[in-house]
């Protein structure tokens, strides 16, 4: 059932059905990502589902942990409000979460860098701290590079024709002989790309989409100095972070180039019509590889 039709007599009817005293409430049609997609439910929530099977997990683990971490964050996240729960009509659990107000970022620029170089880091310096040992493990994000080095062979085979593929390489290679994070797992929002993050008056003003949420190397989430900053942001952005050693910063320029490179390919998707595609990753992700190569 992947790539399940969603529309608003599905949402209202799975309002009805489980929470039915937001029924009344305005629904129009929010973003619609690669995994789940959201409908905006009045002023002040959202209605998030799954578009995928393989989202289900990621959304439970929204449901479980998001109200535990959310308190101690700097910047408004999508907080579960409601549970929604498999039914007849709709196979997979969904969720009301509080509203994020503000723009993607893979839609509005960027222009404060610095200032959004602080605010980044001090919201990644609130998450990061030790997991719990019944924290979710990520089959990708929790483990070190070389467990899927195949995947990004795949990524960078799929956009060949549109990027620097030795200089790519190159940094996966530095990022590859990088040690390992030696260090507990800490909590990790590990899909940190300009969709995920929103912004307002410039910078940023929220993070969203948790369906990646898992324990593990810190770098995987500061890869977002080139992902989401403008360039020559990220010194300022390791600075505000404190305690980053050089393998840190090499493996997560390693994150960087994995992940724009997966940008790439989405948009890639986009352009030739196939499912999953959108229309702003592309561009998105060839300035973050811009970014992390100019900086090598």
């Amino acid at each position: 059932m992947d790539g399940f039709e969603i529309d608003e007599k599905l949402v209202r009817s799975l309002l009805h059905e489980q929470h039915p005293d937001l029924v009344e409430l305005g629904l129009h049609q929010g973003t619609i990502g690669w995994s789940n997609q959201l409908w905006r439910l009045g002023d002040e929530l959202a209605v998030r589902l799954p578009r995928r099977a393989h989202a289900s997990p990621g959304l439970r683990n929204e449901q479980l942990w998001l109200p535990v971490l959310a308190p101690r964050l700097p910047l408004p996240v999508p907080t579960p409000f409601r549970i929604g729960e498999p039914s007849a009509c709709f196979p997979w659990p969904w969720t009301v979460v509080t509203w994020v107000p503000g723009e993607p970022g893979d839609r509005a620029p960027i222009s404060h860098g610095h200032h959004t170089a602080d605010i980044l880091a001090g919201f990644l310096r609130a998450l990061h701290l030790n997991a719990p040992t019944e924290a979710p493990a990520n089959p990708i994000r929790s483990f070190p590079f070389r467990t899927f080095t195949h995947e990004f062979d795949r990524r960078v085979e799929a956009v060949a024709s549109r990027i620097a593929v030795t200089d790519v390489r190159a940094v996966w290679d530095e990022a590859l002989s990088a040690p390992d994070w030696e260090g507990p797992p800490v909590w990790l929002h590990a899909d940190l790309h300009p969709a995920n993050v929103v912004v307002s008056g410039g910078t940023i003003s929220g993070v969203i989409d948790f369906g990646e949420l898992c324990a593990g190397d810190p770098a995987t989430d500061l890869a977002a100095a080139w992902l989401i900053l403008p360039e020559g942001a990220a010194t300022r952005f390791f600075d505000a972070y404190e305690n980053v050693d050089e393998a840190m910063i090499r493996r997560a320029r390693g994150w960087a180039v994995h992940v724009g490179v997966g940008l790439i390919g989405i948009g890639q998707a986009w352009e030739r019509g196939l499912p999953g595609g959108q229309p702003t990753w592309g561009p998105v992700g060839r300035t973050a590889l811009d970014r992390v190569l100019a900086s090598s």
